[in-house]
């Protein structure tokens, strides 16, 4: 996913610096190339020597080292650099950062880079909160620095607060959002719907469906590092929220059907990928049951049909997809859907093959426009989103 592309890891004096020998295995793993930069605080918690067996380049620290080809190294490193992340960033490097001080090889370095730059603060909470330290974040915020802000937790003081660095995989997402693919759906509003909807038949169970909500995830974190901005609205699963996606959770269809209706406006792009319940248990008086007084029935009736609504609403400029899972003819009923629900485009797949369905990591689907199909082969999610988004941008070009 990242070859060809060159990561700065800039790495200060906190005890997070362990971590990013993590970060950086994870990063060459998506075919990075990785250079790393330490200051000479931060070879006290891990040797240069880790990161230069984990990226095969030279982990710089000392900014007149005479070991290395003739050239003004810092500025060399800083031209071919897509991005930098400075992790674990102390509130001392933040502070030299903010004041335009170079004295060593990761601060010149890293002033003289022109790509995006991450910093993922890491310290003491009384340190994180201290309004100097908050006040240079927002002036390095100010000049296009994306904060990446710090989790709660135990820290290494003994302190439980803010402060402490996100994790190697969160880290990760945010270089992933940056980096990981052209930002060609900037300005553009993505509406995607994930998961199952549960809908309760008494205070313990409930309706739903085996729906994991990966393939929907997936397809938000994707239009996200296109640049979209994304709204994600998500029944209970065990997902993590992507980066850079404003996630709305919602637990019924009912629920589900409403929170679509207020952002559909708004948006440029729909893509209905949830597995919605189908039914809910609706409580009627029962006549002709002999039962006592106050005593009910318990039927089923049909969910609101959000995909149905959509095409209904929809404006000429908006793109509707939808998705259809099936256990047989199942092009044959996709091409249905498609007209019936007058939608842009039908993703659909049967749970009767294996590598597709539900909860796998793994999807084959079938692209269902107007007057063609395309078929694609066993694929991850990931992948599979690509190759969805790659279509959807393809139709509205027609």
């Amino acid at each position: 996913m990242l070859q060809g592309k060159t990561v700065v890891l800039a790495v200060t004096g906190g005890i997070a610096a362990y971590k990013i020998a993590t970060l950086a295995s994870m990063l060459r793993k998506q075919k990075a190339n990785v250079e790393v930069l330490m200051t000479k605080n931060a070879t006290n918690f891990i040797t240069p020597i880790t990161f230069e067996s984990l990226t095969g380049n030279k982990c710089m620290v000392d900014t007149f080292d005479r070991n290395f080809e003739f050239h003004v190294e810092h500025v060399a490193l800083a031209k071919k650099a897509d991005i930098v992340l400075v992790a674990p960033a102390t509130a001392n490097v933040i502070g030299k950062l903010a004041g335009g001080i170079a004295d060593d090889m990761l601060t010149t370095t890293v002033l003289a880079c022109k790509c995006p730059k991450l910093i993922a603060p890491a310290m003491n909470t009384q340190m994180w909160e201290n309004p100097i330290v908050q006040d240079n974040l927002k002036k390095l915020e100010r000049f296009g620095h994306v904060i990446v802000p710090p989790a709660t937790g135990y820290l290494a003081c003994g302190d439980t607060g803010a402060g402490k660095m996100k994790e190697p995989e969160t880290l990760l997402e945010y270089l992933l959002l940056w980096m990981a693919e052209p930002k060609d759906m900037s300005g553009r509003h993505v509406l995607v719907t994930a998961g199952p909807t549960q809908e309760p038949l008494d205070p313990v169970r409930f309706l739903t469906n085996h729906s994991t909500g990966k393939m929907g995830y997936a397809l938000a974190r994707h239009c996200a590092r296109r640049g979209a901005k994304v709204t994600l609205i998500s029944g209970p699963t065990q997902q993590r929220a992507p980066i850079g996606v404003d996630v709305i959770p919602v637990q019924t269809a009912r629920q589900m059907f409403d929170a679509v209706c207020s952002h559909f406006e708004k948006t440029d792009i729909v893509i209905k990928a949830a597995a919605v319940a189908d039914y809910r248990p609706a409580v009627v008086a029962d006549e002709k049951i002999k039962k006592k007084p106050g005593e009910h029935s318990l039927v089923l009736e049909r969910t609101d049909d959000i995909l149905a609504w959509l095409g209904q609403h929809k404006r000429p400029d908006q793109f509707l997809c939808g998705f259809a899972m099936e256990t047989q003819n199942l092009l044959e009923n996709a091409r249905e859907k498609l007209q019936r629900k007058n939608a842009d485009l039908i993703v659909a797949n049967s749970i009767r093959q294996e590598g597709a369905g539900f909860g796998g990591d793994t999807n084959i689907v079938t692209l269902v426009g107007h007057g063609y199909e395309r078929a694609l082969e066993c694929m991850s999610k990931e992948d599979a989103a690509r190759e969805i988004v790659n279509e959807i941008l393809r139709l509205q070009k027609l």
